[in-house]
């Protein structure tokens, strides 16, 4: 087989690093390539601040990482890939760059620097000149700067701070120190002034990403030439694109970038349907593009966008929720409340929580953008007399009221053609009209329409209209991602693994009939879009997932073991004692070097009792005792005990997430170490260097890599099966336990009707063309509880089956009870 240039089999995720360069990553080529995929995921491989561990801080868009090998360590990966028959799909960041230290390293930026708005570089930032006093805030001194003074000092021509390394204004150099930092085109100020006074786009609220506007051309060139070159050159054949909800235009950047791609490589988009989505069709057509875009859970992507579809953390929820028990979650949830008696706002309630901590970002860590985004509207308000009279204070409110009531990350919405679409002006409409009760005089609410309008690009078509509609989007989708996934992630916590990238923890449990009709829309409208199950942002890797699910269908076992003094008594609160506890067992043991550091994470995440920037010493003291006291010196009694409730379901819901993740509609990226039992917790755990190659015996982990390589080996030996064109159709269990299997259809769309309906699964006609049928078991100690599987039967297409994993034959309608007396899953293929 050779590499294809258009939609991937399967890809594999390796986390480049110092420690994991090209090399390491070209050594495991061969395993790689046996194991089926079709094409390597890399991290991003442009110039990033020296040692870094994932590559998202780039320095220099002209230059492979010079400590991951250079450009000539990528290319002998990809010559030897290629010999491999594999392709390569290369992580892009476009929204942001590194401020780094010391500040030369981002070549850009340090011009900008010295030579303030004249700086060819200027536009290349998203920089208010009209704040500061016209000079860019740079929040790296440890205190305020009369605290820091002795510690300035100039050596070689640049201003030196610990390891920071500032340029100098032409013409300042001999300045007294006062005279001299008045003169610079940037402030030095105390890191604490960021959250209020900072004058230029960041990466949510990290100070040290910049943002690049690459929504000017000439910055999209200079940021995209050597991409572009290795893609040309068949090094690259496809991009995943990090955080396109940062952009100004995502749809605007992903049109560009897709006629820059096709360009650079000389290839035509055949057969693009779907107002311009990208579609493979056979003998050529684009290039393979997914979005780390987060839906959700109501959310679609828009049609419009020229691209393969998302990442996939839909589809995880999907996944995961299948395996989540609606009643043991409710007795859990129950539980948890009691044990842990939280106030509705601050863990109790989740959609209490998420409005909660949505109110305490916009208000605090997003002060300084919405403050600019005052600032603008207050400029467009002044330019039109029938917009006047505004005052500042209600156009802040106003701002920060439709911010928090925003359901997903951001609008879409560009001021002029095309107008905004009718799902962002029924979504901002219903925003809108909540936050009316803000304002206690009805001629002062009337702001709020304002807002709502220029938020949908209906005001004006002049530079401050556009600059509002795009940043105000910007700053939801900053909002959205600090106040959900980090903050109230961690503080309603009764199930751990519902707290995921894509999750809804208030809703986390998905039926079977939701999971069918999710496949169904996926394989019409997006086929070759990305699934995933673990990445480098997931809090909990998908197995320490698997293990939390169980919990959900022995709810009263789990009140009972963390209830017990010898656990929870020397915590210093009950929700970390149940939190600690849900993750070590995540874990399934308790090592101090990997638990502490996550839990600690978390709890300054949450910022309940402690924050990243006011850190409660004595509280998180307390924290680690706890956990090196309790969980990581457990008596090996009590983690066998552990292991006696969760092994057996977590079994199953490991090797049954994982089949559904490799033969339902998308590609499938498989994290590296997935192949196997992984259990890891949020970065960095979850980012330590892979040992890959490796060949267990027995047990869940042989069970996994089994499954995995007959699962990616009869993808890649029959694409037509699962890729753009092929059907997914429904195959339902009769019997009293048919709830608990649930079977699907793989074929190429030859032998079965265009029917998706989910409740009719009889539409398979005589099968002579092949197809695939996998069987999974969900809830399977309720299954066990129950008396197993009974006289359940699967009716399976015509035709003799084999499942790939045990061997076995079956045909007709055939008694779960034998088809998975062995494993809990089988993937069946016409024998």
């Amino acid at each position: 087989m050779t590499a294809d240039p258009g939609t991937p089999t399967a890809t594999y995720r390796l986390q480049l690093q110092p420690a994991f360069p090209f090399a390491a990553a070209e050594r495991a080529v061969p395993y790689l390539a046996s194991l089926g995929v079709s094409h390597l995921h890399l991290s991003p491989v442009l110039e990033a601040v020296p040692g870094s561990t994932h590559g998202y801080d780039v320095v220099d868009h002209s230059t492979v990482r010079a400590d991951l090998g250079g450009a000539e360590g990528l290319r002998a990966l990809a010559r030897t890939a290629r010999a491999h028959g594999l392709g390569l799909i290369v992580d892009i960041v476009p929204n942001h760059m590194a401020a780094p230290a010391p500040e030369r390293l981002n070549a850009p930026l340090w011009e900008v620097l010295r030579d303030g708005p004249e700086s060819a570089y200027a536009r290349w930032f998203d920089i208010d000149w009209q704040a500061q006093g016209g000079k860019v805030l740079l929040p790296v001194l440890g205190g305020p700067l009369g605290e820091e003074w002795e510690r300035l000092r100039i050596e070689d021509g640049v201003l030196r701070y610990y390891d920071h390394a500032f340029p100098l204004r032409p013409g300042t150099e001999g300045l007294p120190l006062a005279e001299l930092l008045d003169a610079q085109w940037y402030r030095l100020g105390w890191w604490r002034l960021a959250r209020t006074e900072l004058n230029y786009r960041r990466f949510f609220t990290i100070s040290e990403l910049i943002a690049v506007r690459v929504e000017d051309p000439e910055i999209f060139d200079a940021t995209h030439a050597t991409l572009l070159e290795l893609m040309r050159d068949g090094v690259v054949d496809g991009l995943r694109i990090d955080h396109p909800d940062g952009l100004a235009d995502p749809e605007g950047y992903l049109r560009r970038l897709d006629r820059a791609v096709r360009a650079a490589t000389g290839e035509t988009r055949d057969g693009a349907g779907g107002g311009g989505r990208w579609t493979a069709s056979e003998g050529g057509g684009g290039r393979w593009t997914v979005v780390e875009k987060i839906l959700g859970r109501d959310e679609r992507l828009p049609a419009t966008w020229p691209v393969a579809g998302t990442t996939g953390y839909d589809a995880l929820h999907h996944i995961d929720g299948l395996f989540v028990d609606p009643d043991g979650l409710a007795k859990l949830t129950a539980l948890y409340r009691d044990f842990t008696a939280p106030p509705a706002d601050l863990g109790g309630d989740w959609p209490a929580t998420v409005r909660r901590a949505a109110r305490e970002v916009v208000t605090h860590e997003l002060a300084a953008e919405v403050a600019r985004l005052t600032r603008i509207a207050s400029r467009i308000c002044a330019a039109d007399p029938r917009l006047r009279d505004h005052a500042p204070w209600a156009l802040r409110t106003a701002i920060r009221e439709l911010l928090v009531r925003l359901p997903v990350y951001r609008p879409y919405a560009c001021v002029g053609d095309p107008p905004a679409t009718d799902a962002d002006a029924v979504m901002l409409g219903s925003a809108a009209a909540d936050a009316r009760e803000a304002f206690t005089v009805e001629q002062e609410a009337r702001v709020v329409r304002v807002v709502r309008d220029a938020a949908l690009g209906r005001l004006g078509d002049g530079p401050d209209h556009r600059d509002f509609c795009a940043r105000f989007a910007q700053t939801a989708a900053a909002l959205r991602a600090k106040s959900v996934e980090d903050t109230a992630f961690y503080r309603y916590t009764p199930l751990l693994s519902a707290a995921e990238v894509g999750g809804d923890p208030g809703r986390p449990a998905v039926a079977p009939e939701e999971f069918h009709a999710f496949a169904a829309r996926r394989s019409r409208d997006w086929p070759a879009t990305g699934t995933v199950l673990s990445t480098h942002d997931t809090k909990r890797s998908v197995d320490a997932r698997a293990r939390l699910a169980a919990l959900t269908e022995c709810p009263g076992w789990w009140g009972r073991m963390v209830a017990e003094p010898a656990r929870s008594a020397a915590a210093p609160d009950p929700q970390l004692a149940w939190t600690a506890w849900q993750t070590a067992l995540a874990l399934g043991h308790g090592e101090a070097a990997r638990l502490v550091p996550a839990v600690l994470k978390g709890v300054r995440e949450a910022g309940l009792r402690t924050t990243w920037t006011e850190q409660n010493a004595a509280y998180e003291e307390e924290v680690t005792a706890f956990l090196e006291a309790g969980p990581c010196a457990a008596d090996p009694s009590v983690w066998a005990a552990i292991g006696a409730e969760l092994d057996g379901p977590a079994r199953a819901n490991t090797l049954g997430a994982a089949l559904l993740h490799l033969t339902m509609p998308g590609v499938p990226d498989l994290y590296m170490g997935t192949e196997h039992l992984y259990t890891a917790l949020v970065d960095p755990d979850n980012r330590r260097p892979p040992a890959l190659g490796g060949e267990p015996t027995d047990g869940p982990s042989a069970e996994k890599l089994l499954l995995t390589r007959a699962a990616l080996n009869l993808r890649r030996e029959h694409p037509g099966w699962f890729g753009p064109g092929s059907t997914y159709t429904p195959l339902l269990a009769s019997g009293p336990s048919a709830e608990h299997c649930v079977a699907f259809l793989r074929t190429d769309g030859t032998d079965v009707t265009d029917s998706t309906d989910v409740t009719d699964s009889t539409d398979v006609t005589d099968g002579t063309h092949g197809g695939a049928v996998t069987v999974v078991t969900r809830l399977s100690r309720r299954l066990a509880e129950a008396g197993g599987w009974g006289a359940t039967r699967l009716p399976l297409p015509p035709g003799r089956w084999r499942d790939l994993l045990s061997g076995r034959t079956a045909e007709g309608s055939a008694p779960l009870d034998e088809l998975l007396s062995g494993l809990p899953v089988a993937l069946l293929v016409r024998s």
